[in-house]
């Protein structure tokens, strides 16, 4: 279950009861922490309360998921469904005698996608609605509209009030809390506590669950040289030297690592046509607070360690239009671009054949060369290039220089 903190509103709340009114099954799935409980439990406070975290109910649903399952109340949140797999069978086998929407709300904190069966045996029943940590909008109780002007093409150039330019640490602070609902309580000595003790159980209890390792530290040493080369195309081969193990350990670890919502590979955009360009995927940690602290990196190292904070935005950027995408656009797929001249844009979405790209820029100020990436990313897709922006650390919508692309505040992810 979710510690008990401050009371976000979650935009997907919407999402929810949507799903809810319609569909018997409805799971919210995301990393452990990240709001999951306290928002089934806002938005269907009537419902009774079940957790697989307890040992009891645990016991029973792996033991006799069938009659576990007809125990239950009519409505009912399943907390932490992961844990006993099986149940899943049992409820579609629920499902099939009684389709009632909003039977069964569920929570889980490892992706059931990716469990053999699950798809086939749930399907048509079941809608998965993914919760990410705590957006940049979300925490200003804003509506998350970023994404939504983005793709619509509404950005004009203009001049925005804002403050002046003496350097901030707004944005660094941003970036090293995360979205983790709990630690944003804290000093950030104990906040940092809280992300070693939160990656500490997941290592002794979650990965249990999901797979059979070897040695789950060795996961935890895999995390942290993630969190080191956050942003950074994956190097599968690089990381088995560096930690002394087979490629395939390697390969089953950042699996493990995935399907716990700890990491995103975001895989390199193509075409059939463009062979010059490169398909390794990016590794992203999904938190930038939890991967702050395994980088060592805090809010004043936004000054004197320039490139290793570079890396650490980049990620907090893919993450807040991630998370926007849950309630702006689902369909949207996400993808890094880079060709062989080393040239490339942080990220790119499409949906169908139509793209847009992002790039981000910790500078305060866009020059010619910032345009480049989105200027050869547009000559690959064509007529099918929907439109691309810089995201940078100023105050106004400005145009770059010798691009018909727009530099863009980054504090808009969290204004609008």
């Amino acid at each position: 279950m979710d510690a008990e903190f401050p009371l976000y509103p979650r935009t997907l709340a919407v999402a929810l009861r949507t799903a809810l009114a319609d569909t018997p099954v409805v799971c919210l799935l995301g990393p452990r922490q990240c709001g999951k409980t306290t928002l089934a439990k806002t938005v269907e406070s009537d419902r009774a309360y079940v957790t697989l975290d307890e040992e009891s109910y645990l016991n029973t649903a792996t033991q006799d998921p069938d009659g576990f399952v007809d125990r239950l109340p009519k409505r009912v949140i399943l907390d932490e469904v992961q844990r006993a797999p099986g149940l899943l069978t049992a409820i579609k086998r629920s499902v099939d005698r009684d389709r009632r929407p909003g039977r069964f709300l569920l929570t889980g904190s490892a992706d059931l996608l990716l469990l053999p069966g699950v798809s086939e045996s749930l399907a048509g029943r079941m809608e998965i609605i993914p919760l990410q940590p705590l957006t940049e909008s979300e925490k200003e109780r804003n509506d998350g509209h970023f994404l939504r002007a983005f793709l619509a093409g509404e950005f004009r150039e203009s001049m925005m009030l804002g403050e002046g330019d003496e350097v901030s640490l707004d944005l660094p602070i941003r970036i090293v809390g995360g979205g983790f609902p709990e630690p944003l309580t804290r000093t950030p000595v104990r906040a940092r506590q809280w992300h070693r003790q939160y990656l500490k159980s997941i290592i002794e209890r979650d990965v249990q669950d999901i797979a059979k390792v070897r040695d789950a530290n060795e996961l935890g040493r895999l995390l942290e040289l993630l969190a080191l080369r956050s942003a950074s195309l994956l190097n599968t081969n690089g990381l088995s030297r560096d930690l002394g193990l087979h490629r395939g350990t390697v390969d089953q670890y950042l699996s493990i690592l995935e399907r716990l919502f700890l990491v995103r590979l975001l895989p390199g955009w193509h075409r059939n046509t463009s062979k010059r360009l490169i398909k390794a995927p990016k590794i992203h940690l999904i938190d930038s607070g939890l991967a702050a602290t395994l980088a060592d990196l805090s809010a004043p190292d936004w000054l004197s360690r320039r490139d290793r904070m570079g890396h650490l935005l980049e990620s907090f950027v893919v993450q807040q239009i991630h998370a926007q995408a849950a309630w702006t656009d689902p369909d949207l797929r996400f993808w890094h671009y880079r060709d062989k001249d080393q040239v490339e844009v942080d990220l790119v979405m499409t949906r169908g054949e139509k793209v847009w790209g992002v790039e981000v820029k910790a500078s305060r100020s866009v020059d010619r060369n910032d345009g480049k990436g989105l200027d050869r990313l547009a000559a690959q897709c064509g007529a099918d290039f929907q439109g691309g922006c810089v995201l940078y650390d100023g105050r106004d919508v400005l145009p770059i220089p010798g691009s018909p692309h727009l530099a863009v505040p980054l504090r808009m992810l969290w204004d609008l």
